[in-house]
């Protein structure tokens, strides 16, 4: 796998092509964000770069929250945006890390020193640190250049692999994350408890609203009375391996690569231990134990709860979404899908377990405790269970058992893991050739969210005494789903502790940057193994325009020709290839590719 980088194959475009109103739309949605942007940022950050409001230690409302306002802001500016928008997010980022240092718990003893320590969360958990961390991982593909950027990414990841002997996360022998609770203060090992997640006490009634519907301190308490199994390794901690995988994009350097194939690895032996299952809690030895061993841990493949505030119904919360992600790092480190083919095995081994009533299969999607689940259903308590009792499959539903079953198809081509699904998304329809319509549709919609967006903003009235730092979660501007499908031809990214993946990127490379060059625009509209269709559009009459196209988001494919319409083959054997696009022209392109045969990187075309 090469990560070699030299002049590339140019294109030249000069066919005039009237402007598609997709392609008008594409760059209305780009600006109309950017501006977007600076009105957020002006009405919910102050000079310092600190957010209005609440700092919390919370799983409720904690920095997590507070760092997914600026969610997605570097993906736009790497679609193309304006610069002032990697600008702005680099002031919220730096005022959230001397925010979230300067803030102090009382009561919490995980936070009494500060919320951050060496600028990452104390001591929390993967769930919430990959919330957070989902906003840095996206970085490098708008400022890889960024010296602060890797001398953090090498410091966090360091910690996770081993090496701080302050801050022992790892254990190298073993091959686990030592707790579900870590950080820059190393981890938890002792059980947790609600005040450790809830954090500090708070007035709510008549003042904030809270996540979940509490109405008082005492039910956020209530909310996390059953999160207290954290010793132990625990499947969520996978989102650490977005650590490494960026940290070895950034600088090429194997540590970071070995560390994350190491972790998964182990990970891959004890889901083929335990008969194709994936366990939820693993021994401080890295055993997988029978009984509640495996399925335990919180959100693991027992975790059911009661709801808060408390209604007699039991919540399910086995959280499998992120970790098919984790495998995909392996891929992309890699280019070995054994990994993508364990999470399928995973789907497979738990929807092999349906049964048939009232004439439907039904699928299940939990597994641990019987007698537990009933004790829960009755409200009563948990304390007096037995050491052991029946165990089996529970919380049955029509729709199979299917975490990951798209992205699943979308790096593999196995059109076979599309049936786990009820139906294929939209998107999928549209690269099919058999819905027309999605792309205008789909960005007219984008435009239109932002536009809500922008009105409840303009309505927000509360004082930052009065507000969470997850209230301006759903005004945040940077509406990137369809430009995401239909520029890179990716999967969108949002808060799930994962990279970028997608087809193909752009940079511009008269201003040395990420992101299509002004006035073009770009249609992805066909996917299949080996090759990607791709429509490039000049919007200007009077310049012409030149795009850096790269295969993979960084660089992990190899282009191996360009097809134009008229039939004209062009050999590249390269990541990336030049177009240049006379006044007004546009031409659709066909790329064929050989996937993830390069080590992902964040390094530019020009380097």
């Amino acid at each position: 796998m090469s990560r070699t980088i030299h002049r590339a194959t140019t294109v030249e475009i000069s066919s005039p092509r009237p402007a598609p109103h997709w392609a008008l739309l594409e760059r209305r949605l780009l600006k109309a964000q950017a501006e977007a942007c600076e009105r957020f940022f002006e009405r919910y950050f102050d000079e310092r770069g600190y957010l209005l409001c609440v700092p919390r230690w919370s799983g409720d409302d904690g920095p997590d929250d507070a760092l997914e306002n600026v969610l997605n802001w570097t993906l736009l500016h790497s679609l193309g945006a304006d610069d002032r928008v990697l600008a702005l997010y680099k002031r919220a980022l730096e005022g959230h890390f001397r925010q979230y240092t300067e803030a102090k718990t009382t009561e919490v003893e995980l936070g009494r020193e500060g919320m951050y320590y060496k600028e990452f969360h104390a001591c929390f958990d993967w769930f919430h640190h990959g919330e957070a961390w989902s906003t840095i991982f996206l970085q490098g593909l708008a400022d890889p250049a960024d010296r602060a950027l890797t001398h953090r990414m090498r410091r966090w990841t360091s910690w996770y692999m081993g090496d701080d002997p302050y801050v022992p996360n790892y254990d190298k022998q073993h091959k686990v994350i030592r707790s579900f609770f870590n950080g820059s203060r190393g981890p938890l090992l002792r059980k947790a408890t609600a005040l450790d997640w809830a954090g500090d006490p708070i007035e709510v009634l008549g003042r904030f609203r809270a996540g979940h519907g509490e109405q008082s301190f005492d039910e956020m308490l209530d909310h996390f009375r059953d999160y207290t199994d954290v010793v132990g390794d625990n499947h969520v901690n996978l989102g650490a391996t977005t650590l490494g995988l960026t940290a070895y994009a950034l600088t090429g350097e194997d540590a970071y690569r070995d560390w994350v194939l190491e972790y998964l690895d182990a990970w891959v032996q004890r889901t083929e231990q335990n008969g194709g299952l994936i366990p939820s809690s693993v021994g401080p030895d890295g055993t997988v134990e029978t009984g509640y061993g495996w399925y335990g841990g919180v959100y693991g493949w027992g975790f059911s709860i009661l709801q808060v505030p408390r209604n007699g119904k039991v919540a399910h919360r086995a959280y499998h979404r992120r970790t098919p992600f984790a495998f995909a790092n392996g891929l992309l480190l890699s280019g070995d899908r054994r990994y993508l083919d364990l999470w399928r095995g995973v789907l497979d081994t738990v929807n092999a377990n349906a049964r048939q009533e009232n004439g439907q299969t039904l699928y299940p999607h939990m597994y641990g405790r019987l007698d537990r689940l009933e004790r829960l259903q009755q409200g009563g308590e948990l304390d007096d269970l037995p050491e052991k009792g029946p165990e089996g499959w529970y919380d049955f539903q029509q729709q199979k058992f299917s975490w990951g079953a798209f992205e699943l198809f979308f790096w593999t081509h196995d059109r076979s893991a599309l049936d786990l699904l009820p139906q294929p998304p939209r998107w999928l329809r549209f690269l099919d050739g058999d819905d027309p319509g999605y792309a205008e549709a789909a960005l007219s919609a984008d435009l239109g969210a932002l536009r809500l967006k922008m009105e409840m903003m303009a309505a927000d009235s509360r004082s930052p005494d009065m507000t969470m730092s997850d209230d301006m979660n759903r005004m945040n501007p940077a509406t990137t789903g369809a430009l995401t499908q239909l520029m890179l031809g990716g999967i969108p990214t949002g808060r799930d502790v994962h990279v970028l993946h997608c087809q193909l990127r752009y940079f511009d490379p008269s201003r040395r940057r990420a992101g299509l060059p002004e006035d073009v625009a770009a249609l992805v509209d066909r996917i299949t193994e080996n090759e990607v269709g791709v429509t490039l559009v000049n919007l200007s009459p009077v310049h012409e325009r030149s795009v850096i196209v790269q295969s993979g988001a960084y660089a992990e494919h190899q282009i191996g020709s360009v097809r134009s319409e008229s039939g004209t083959e062009t050999p590249v054997d390269h990541p990336h290839m030049a177009v240049r696009l006379a006044p007004g022209a546009g031409e659709r392109l066909t790329i064929t590719l050989r996937r993830y045969a390069n080590r992902p990187t964040f390094a530019p075309p020009w380097v």
